[in-house]
């Protein structure tokens, strides 16, 4: 069959074939952070998407380049920075290294590029002067600069590619210079922003003036100099399709720098957006989440990322404390399999995984069916079930137990989660360490009504108190 993705330029499931296929080699960018605070949950959706596609690439025997920008100068970051008192660089980069933390904590792959935009602006002022030389662009009184998106039309270029256009709802003429991610009306679009007092020593010279570049010429200058003219895959957040993405299309086509019969990007990939606790996420709701707030709560990276990969990326779906708290529970299945499994196992050798395992077959047609996680999950936990009922009825070799094993191993290289370490090697969240040993206190004080709660609120974040060798410790609770 092969990897099948739903394309959203040509808007239909397509087999995905890189343009260099004898190479196996993928170019692949995403929409990175804009680091003026801490990246909420519905960010890293993406995040983890573009995370899982990259993993998925390697398990499919590609070898993805995966580029990912760190948006470090736009008007958000300006306003705090004059806000603040700070330098650019000190503001940013505390968000910045938070994100990649975040990252980690998620089990997401390092991208093997991170481009900041205030480090590439030779790249992007000369992107700017290759639209401005093709009449393209043009520069206002100010100084700014605007793409011009009636010269890109009657160039016959099409302006509306990712997403049907209501031309006659646009208000010709308007500017648009913000850097917000959605906007109801466009037309022209600015490229370069001349320096204004609120600006303060945010700026660079430029042909046009001093100023700086606008948010979607960034991407297009660096998705480019990174990986070439043209690449395979765009990913981003649904958000981002129009006009950010569809800005990057006119910019990267209009300066002409393709090979003939090339487009920018070959295959387009956008993540729908979650719900929280059945709304819109809002800090006024309560319901706004940063992963350092679940942390707080008690739940780990890697709940996170089962809830964030348990829907399909183009379905929205709802994100919820409750699911979080069935992630352990799931989770704890996985482990305590792939656990069993290991010890059976010992030192037998696997046989071959594609001849023996169903848990490779059925993952493997079911992410080749764009990307189908809902039937990826049941074939990991049909395979689950199959697997204890082998091992309860002493039906399983050690050389199937071996071949099972790495199967799952194979499969976890896509999902990421880490899933069966052994539990005295498990990391225990430092607020569960702490529960913990103000459990153990209050029974050393023999204040039996405080252990109790302890207790119960350990079991109410899914753990409990296990005795070992080394004394007490907290274990997860397993359902199995």
């Amino acid at each position: 069959m092969g990897l099948h993705l739903f394309n959203t330029l040509t808007r239909r499931i397509e087999r995905f074939e890189p343009m260099a296929p004898e190479s196996r080699k993928v170019g692949m960018y995403c929409c990175g952070p804009t680091v003026h605070d801490y990246a909420h949950i519905g960010n890293f959706r993406t995040f983890v998407l573009s995370d899982v596609v990259r993993r998925y690439l390697s398990f499919r025997g590609y070898e993805p380049h995966h580029v990912m920008n760190i948006t470090d100068v736009e008007d958000k970051i300006i306003a705090r920075v004059g806000e603040t008192g700070s330098t650019l660089s000190a503001y940013t980069r505390q968000y910045e290294e938070a994100f990649l933390n975040d990252l980690k904590e998620l089990g997401c792959l390092m991208p093997h590029d991170m481009p900041r935009a205030t480090e590439h602006m030779e790249a992007i002022i000369a992107l700017i002067q290759q639209l401005v030389d093709r009449k393209l662009a043009y520069a206002a009184a100010d100084g700014s600069v605007y793409f011009s998106i009636a010269r890109y039309q009657e160039a016959g270029c099409c302006y509306g590619q990712l997403q049907k256009l209501d031309f006659d709802q646009m208000r010709p003429g308007q500017r648009v210079q913000s850097d917000e991610y959605a906007k109801d009306a466009i037309a022209d679009f600015a490229l370069w922003k001349a320096r204004t007092p609120a600006d303060g020593e945010v700026f660079w010279s430029s042909p046009w003036g001093e100023g700086r570049p606008g948010w979607h010429v960034e991407c297009s200058a660096m998705s480019m100099q990174y990986l070439g003219s043209s690449f395979d895959l765009h990913l981003g957040g649904e958000d981002l399709k129009f006009p950010h993405h569809e800005d990057e299309i006119a910019q990267s086509e209009g300066a002409g720098v393709q090979e003939p019969g090339k487009r920018f990007v070959r295959h387009w990939i956008h993540g729908a957006h979650l719900q929280v606790e059945g709304k819109k996420m809002s800090k006024s709701l309560g319901n706004y989440y940063t992963l350092r707030d679940l942390l707080d709560q008690g739940f780990d990276g890697r709940c996170v990322r089962f809830v964030l990969l348990s829907a399909h990326y183009r379905e929205s779906f709802n994100f919820t404390i409750d699911g979080l708290k069935g992630a352990r529970t799931a989770l704890g299945r996985i482990d305590e399999c792939v656990s069993r499994l290991a010890k059976l196992a010992a030192n037998a050798e696997a046989s071959d995984l594609e001849n023996q395992s169903e848990l490779t077959k059925g993952f493997t047609s079911a992410m080749d069916d764009d990307l189908n996680v809902s039937a990826a999950w049941a074939a990991v936990f049909d395979w689950v079930r199959e697997t204890n009922r082998q091992i309860d009825q002493a039906s399983l070799t050690a050389q199937q137990a071996a071949t099972e094993h790495q199967a799952w191993l194979a499969v976890d290289q896509v999902l990421g989660l880490g899933a069966g370490k052994d539990s005295e090697e498990e990391d225990i969240p430092q607020a569960i360490q702490t529960m913990a040993q103000q459990r153990q206190e209050a029974r050393n004080n023999r204040d039996w009504a405080e252990a109790d709660r302890l207790r119960d609120a350990l079991k109410e974040q899914g753990w409990r108190i296990e005795d070992t060798p080394d004394g007490p410790r907290p274990r997860r609770i397993q359902d199995i």
